[in-house]
């Protein structure tokens, strides 16, 4: 007879188990690994607990997107104000510090090359939170300036900002993208060119 002690975790111990255990099977195999036999393996638990407290992996998965989208926050608010003068150099400032944050997320990363291949209610509403995060942060940060009466800074900006995020997927996935190795020195090259590109954007 087994004499151990049972070992009794409260539901918040256990839901964050699950949690973990679902992050670790994103990062590890993708989310095509990721279902509710593979996170109560991972975490160690019965699938019930799976549809009990997360009613599936969906539920899951948009717990693991509420936590990046709180370390975006963190990292975006981290980032030093720039004083921004101009809207090119607000852009600029932006930007980089976008890029700076997905690339510190490789779980958000996992979340976006998901949303690319696979549509669902669940990855639309993911992304558009994700957009929200930025565009919050942008409010806040963005300094009293007038859109130029000339050129669609909004447009030109969308453009950057998708090239932006592209260069981040491709990053995580593969070493180099367009003939630019993406190491330190070509993200140094990158840098570079956000600000040639940037000398296009209405001033």
């Amino acid at each position: 007879m087994d004499d151990s002690p049972i070992r009794l975790r409260s539901r918040p111990a256990t839901e964050t188990l699950i949690v973990e255990a679902g992050e670790r099977i994103l990062l590890r195999d993708g989310f095509p690994g990721l279902n509710v036999q593979t996170l109560a393996a991972e975490a160690g638990c019965d699938r019930k607990l799976v549809y009990r407290y997360f009613d599936g992996a969906d539920g899951v998965v948009a717990r693991i997107a509420a936590r990046t989208h709180a370390e975006l926050v963190r990292t975006l608010d981290a980032t030093p104000p720039a004083g921004s003068e101009s809207l090119r150099a607000f852009a600029r400032e932006s930007l980089s510090a976008w890029l700076g944050a997905l690339r510190a997320s490789p779980l958000t990363l996992r979340l976006m090359a998901w949303a690319l291949v696979e549509a669902s209610p669940l990855l639309n509403r993911i992304e558009a939170e994700r957009s929200a995060v930025l565009q919050a942060w942008l409010r806040e940060r963005r300094p009293r300036l007038r859109l130029p009466p000339s050129g669609d800074a909004v447009a030109i900006n969308a453009v950057l900002l998708a090239a932006v995020q592209h260069l981040a997927l491709t990053g995580e996935a593969r070493p180099g993208s367009g003939g630019v190795a993406l190491d330190a020195a070509g993200w140094a090259r990158i840098e570079a060119a956000l600000d040639a590109l940037l000398a296009a954007f209405p001033d």
